[in-house]
């Protein structure tokens, strides 16, 4: 299922959504565009919350624009370890509602 090619089916997808891709698309870019937090760690921090809903094509946009935003392979692995520590420790907390007591 996932082909970066699909990418290219957004055009089909905003045609016949027009209003609501455009809000997604303003939200999008202003989102991760420069402001208080530097756009290398808005890209960083897209990249730990790919790596957590597991989105390929969130990982393979986001990644390419953290390298360009200056992002290192030592800063992507140690994201890679915060989403993988985070998304262990929201499982170890669920597993409280497994508990009677």
């Amino acid at each position: 299922m996932y082909d970066m090619n699909n990418l290219k089916k957004l055009g089909a997808l905003g045609k016949n959504a027009d209003k609501a891709m455009k809000a997604f698309q303003a939200f999008d870019s202003i989102a991760l565009e420069d402001g208080a937090i530097p756009v290398k760690y808005k890209e960083l921090m897209a990249v730990a919350v790919a790596l957590t809903t597991q989105c390929p094509y969130c990982l393979e946009i986001h990644k390419d624009k953290a390298i360009k935003a200056g992002a290192t392979e030592e800063e992507l692995a140690e994201v890679t370890f915060i989403s993988a520590a985070l998304r262990a420790g929201a499982a170890v907390v669920h597993g409280t509602h497994l508990m009677e007591k």
